[in-house]
């Protein structure tokens, strides 16, 4: 018996664009930082945005390892503030400027065609949950701002644990919340590799939505159904809900 489902974001429910490679990001990145009197050039941003991204990956002993966007504007602030800053503000401007940077990299943020009447068809059946690689800073403001958090009782983001997708543990944490089995539980995500095949490996049943986002080539574990629309998503979990029974 189906008893929850399990939703990836970004590509799956919210059709979103970002840029982090436009000028103009670091740009607004610095000029915001310097009205707290934080001295740095737009080009310092840039590099240090991206070296330090690299530095918190490559310091994990995570096998996918995730960053943490408010650390790395931590320690921006920290070397380049012009006066004494306590690590209470500092925190404080960095979870600022974290959400300061993700507003001027967004180009696009929208629902899937059909996605919130999809979810209001399920959200009285099922136990619905979100689980996603990102920060969660940029997460959940964003599932705000598209009126989906009210959809959803759990909320698993990647930054917050250190570790993404397809790591078995973004997975059995939801399941664990509710008590849940695997075979209780259908995944529904965009990525052949993060979302099938890391939901799949664990027994969860799984629904690829082939949207304009994502890895769509197979990775050795197929879904139990492909959807084109968002709108087929009653469908497919009625048909995988036949076969469990």
């Amino acid at each position: 018996m189906i008893k929850a489902i399990f939703f990836d974001l970004n590509g799956t429910l919210i059709d979103i664009l970002t840029n982090e490679n436009d000028d103009n990001v670091f740009r607004m990145t610095a000029n915001f930082l310097s009205y707290h009197k934080i001295s740095i050039s737009p080009e310092k941003v840039r590099n240090l945005y991206f070296e330090l991204n690299r530095a918190q990956r490559a310091a994990s002993n995570e096998e996918f390892p995730e960053f943490d966007i408010q650390r790395i504007f931590e320690y921006i602030i920290m070397q380049h503030s012009t006066e004494k800053i306590s690590k209470e503000a500092c925190l404080r401007l960095a979870a600022c400027t974290s959400k300061v940077f993700r507003a001027a990299t967004r180009y696009k943020l929208e629902l899937y065609p059909g996605v919130q009447q999809v979810l209001e068809q399920l959200v009285n059946k099922y136990i619905l949950a979100a689980v996603s690689d990102g920060q969660t800073l940029w997460a959940k403001p964003e599932m705000c701002a598209s009126g989906l958090e009210k959809y959803f009782q759990t909320v698993i983001v990647s930054g917050d644990y250190g570790f993404r997708k397809p790591d078995e543990r973004m997975f059995t944490t939801a399941l664990e919340k509710y008590a849940l089995s695997p075979g209780e539980t259908i995944y529904v995500g965009n990525d052949m590799y993060r979302d099938i095949y890391g939901a799949g490996r664990l027994g969860m049943k799984t629904i690829f939505f082939k949207s304009n986002q994502g890895d769509h080539k197979s990775r050795g574990i197929e879904p139990d159904y492909i959807i084109y629309n968002f709108n087929e998503l009653p469908a497919a979990i009625s048909f995988i809900e036949s076969r469990c029974s």
